[in-house]
């Protein structure tokens, strides 16, 4: 697996029952498959370059201002748009995390130090980074839950470090993308200190929580508006697409769905973390709608668990892991069920 590989994009394996990507078990909002299909027509002319509509609905739904929001076509689109319109000479981030942020960072040229997460204290994020936060960094990254642990990070810690962030003159960019899956998302987001801390900048998307990987849908919240109009001017016009802002616009009014996925993974996810510890793995996270969790023996896993018809994310190429580490999502019963069924095959070739 390459440096750059991520779950989802299974090399033409059609047909698997995809447990690599952390995408909603429902698929598109019903009302946004609607929104769809009632705009085509729209498809041939440019979409509306600021997203007016979409903009103003995502501040009421999300409860900031909408000059402070930026949208881009996805959250990695956004976050190459952090490092290469603000060009930072140093940045911070975690490992394991995501990587998109580092790639993104030394595309801008910018040296990257990485803080590493301890295996022996599963991977959380805890007050030992703070020593690490000095004089020349410009920007840090921090995932929260982070992936593919799926472990949230102390708030007061993550406001400590915000405010060491301040005090160095630094930014502190937070993905929250899977922040919606947690039990209490809202004691998990820093979206209130918004207005306190210009520094701060949140992303998010519709990827995971509306299942709109293939549509291309993220947004930045920042109460610099200046710092936004650096990122708008390293961004081409009509950069939202219509079919995504039709789709976006219809998802935040679905919330029937919302409330119907939110549910199921907060129902299968305790179920299917226990499933797995039966099996004998190791859970090491999962407080989103995933779960990461430790294969001792010397085979790889997800090689096997191909063979069985499904597809699993090794997080051998994430920084500071290996192939004894991986992440499944949480789907519907049935198809968790199936998931449990390969793996018991797939262990059982290595017993």
């Amino acid at each position: 697996m390459g440096p750059r590989e991520h779950g989802g994009n299974p090399k033409g394996l059609r047909g698997m029952l995809d447990f690599s990507a952390n995408l909603n078990p429902l698929g598109l909002p019903p009302k946004a498959k609607e929104a769809l299909a009632a705009s085509i027509d729209t498809w041939s002319a440019y979409p509306d370059p600021h997203a007016s509509a979409l903009t103003k609905a995502l501040a009421a739904a999300e409860g900031v201002p909408a000059r402070w929001i930026q949208l881009g076509p996805g959250a990695a689109d956004l976050i190459f748009r952090v490092a290469l319109g603000l060009r930072p000479r140093r940045a911070l981030t975690l490992a394991p995390t995501f990587s998109e942020y580092g790639a993104a960072l030394a595309a801008a040229g910018c040296r990257v130090d990485y803080h590493p997460l301890q295996a022996e204290a599963g991977f959380a994020l805890d007050g030992s980074l703070l020593p690490h936060l000095e004089e020349g960094f410009d920007l840090v990254i921090l995932c929260n839950p982070n992936n593919p642990t799926g472990r949230t990070a102390d708030p007061s810690l993550l406001r400590r470090i915000l405010v060491r962030c301040r005090e160095l003159g630094a930014l502190l960019l937070v993905d929250e993308c899977f922040n919606p899956f947690l039990d209490r998302p809202e004691a998990h987001t820093l979206k209130p200190l918004l207005g306190q801390f210009p520094n701060l900048l949140l992303l998010k998307a519709f990827t995971k929580l509306y299942a709109m990987a293939g549509l291309r849908l993220g947004y930045l919240f920042c109460a610099d508006r200046a710092l936004l109009e650096r990122l708008e001017a390293c961004s081409p016009s009509w950069s939202i697409s219509a079919p995504a802002q039709a789709a976006g616009l219809a998802a935040l009014g679905d919330t029937g769905y919302l409330e119907e996925s939110l549910a199921l993974i907060r129902r299968e996810r305790p179920w299917l973390r226990q499933q797995l510890e039966r099996l004998g793995l190791a859970v090491l996270g999962g407080e989103a709608n995933y779960l990461f969790f430790r294969y001792d023996q010397p085979a790889p896993l997800s090689p096997r668990m191909e063979r069985q018809g499904v597809l699993i994310r090794s997080c051998e190429n994430y920084r500071g892991l290996s192939a004894h580490y991986n992440r499944v999502a949480v789907r519907t019963r049935p198809e968790n069920e199936r998931l449990l069924q390969a793996l018991e095959r797939a262990l059982g070739e290595a017993g």
